[in-house]
């Protein structure tokens, strides 16, 4: 709480970083599993000495570099930038605790560059042999990003016993992290299925495309009943008050588990529909549903997930508003408006109620709630309950609510607080 913060009130900071980390993410899985695509089906190629699939996979590596390289960077680099703005003190954290990790991820991410790019310019330069070596060691690569990428992901939810030693193993090699790493694998793999369909549907030949398109089925069906085992593995997984905090105690989670268990057998009836012979016009159709639907799915879940850390940004560390649990009681003995750095009304008056409200809600309530924005809309809220509820929502915040943080300032700070709710939202 005590640095500066982008303060977005329509939108609301956790909308704007779900939106770009979803995106970027399902592109970075596709980085994953798309390498594989790759190099396995020049494989295939090679040794069936098939010129028609060996010209696919020159194409599909082009798309591949294009998306992977030029959207994924740039979607990455938009990442950092929301969550070093909005949520400060939780990214001072992840840098200084995983500051050799990121440093190992940059790492393989430069040979990812490196070797792709040798891998699309050099098809027809090096050996066959040298040729798939490259491929391979991009995937290598690939995969060694998402192994680190997820023990820092997943810490955030599961930080295990890294909360009493601070220790770098203990957070990295947290209780969800092999089932979040093999949950993560397979659904690369799947996601590579999704992207096969969508260019295979524009090869001209027909019986080329009938053959690709039954063979990227084959990269969505195949791991599927992997990826569902990883994923009670992963649930299995998780201690038992988040778990009830995802499936029973956070109703704004309800549509999300809704279209995650929904996807699923979309994903299965669309992979089997897309082995069937199809004109070209309607695989392309059906190619780029599959790939809304797989975006919606993957999408779904990353919303579970940020939403089982609640009311923590840091589970059982750091509340979602970046007050520190152990700081907790001294910042509401002492009030929230006295101990934030960048308060500007340290004393209230009759002159600046409004204006002091304002910055509780700011500070408070703003890391989860936006102002008539698409998601957790604050004003939605106060205008559904009476004056006299909202007394009591605050009270039983951290508690009857178990989402929500508890209140982190005193009574007076309070009362300010929901006077401002009443006449400047629910007005």
């Amino acid at each position: 709480m005590n640095y500066p913060v982008w303060q977005l009130g329509f939108l609301g900071g956790g909308f704007l970083i779900a939106v770009i980390a979803i995106i970027h993410v399902y592109i970075a899985q596709f980085a994953v599993g798309g390498g594989l695509f790759l190099v396995l089906t020049e494989h295939l190629a090679r040794r069936n000495n098939d010129p028609g699939i060996l010209e696919y996979v020159r194409k599909h590596t082009k798309f591949f570099l294009l998306l992977t390289m030029v959207a994924g960077a740039l979607t990455g680099v938009g990442i950092w930038f929301t969550i070093s703005l909005l949520s400060p003190s939780a990214t001072s954290v992840l840098i200084h605790t995983f500051v050799f990790a990121w440093g190992t991820e940059w790492t393989f991410f430069v040979i990812e560059i490196v070797s792709l790019f040798i891998y699309y310019y050099t098809f027809d330069r090096l050996s066959k042999r040298n040729h798939l070596i490259i491929g391979w060691i991009y995937f290598g690569a690939a995969w060694m990003s998402l192994f680190v990428v997820s023990g820092i992901i997943d810490f955030m939810l599961t930080p295990g016993a890294w909360v009493e030693n601070n220790n770098f193993w203990s957070g990295f090699f947290n209780p969800t992290f092999w089932p979040a790493l093999f949950f993560r694998t397979f659904f690369s793999i799947i996601i590579a299925g999704l992207f096969g369909f969508l260019t295979a549907s524009f090869l001209k030949d027909k019986e080329l495309r009938t053959t690709m398109l039954r063979y990227s089925a084959k990269w969505l069906l195949v791991p599927f009943v992997l990826f569902l085992a990883s994923s009670w593995w992963y649930k299995a997984s998780l201690p038992p008050h988040i778990e009830e905090i995802i499936f029973q105690k956070m109703p704004q989670l309800r549509n999300a588990i809704t279209i995650f268990l929904a996807c699923s057998p979309l994903l299965i009836l669309g992979g089997l529909i897309m082995a069937i012979r199809m004109p070209s016009g309607l695989s392309r159709s059906m190619a780029a549903i599959m790939l809304v639907i797989g975006f919606m799915y993957f999408g779904a879940f990353e919303f579970l997930r940020e939403g089982g850390r609640r009311p923590y940004i840091i589970y059982d560390y750091m509340y979602s508003n970046a007050i520190l649990k152990k700081d907790m009681a001294q910042v509401a003995q002492a009030g929230i408006l006295k101990q934030a750095k960048w308060i500007e009304h340290r004393k209230i008056s009759r002159y600046n109620v409004r204006a002091a409200g304002k910055e509780l809600f700011n500070v408070l309530c703003l890391s989860c709630h936006s102002v008539g924005g698409p998601l957790n809309d604050i004003n939605q809220q106060v205008r559904r309950n009476a004056p006299e509820e909202l007394n009591l929502i605050f009270a039983t915040m951290g508690r009857e609510r178990p989402y929500m943080p508890p209140f982190a300032g005193n009574e007076f700070e309070k009362q300010i607080l929901i006077h401002y709710l009443n006449t400047s939202i629910r007005r």
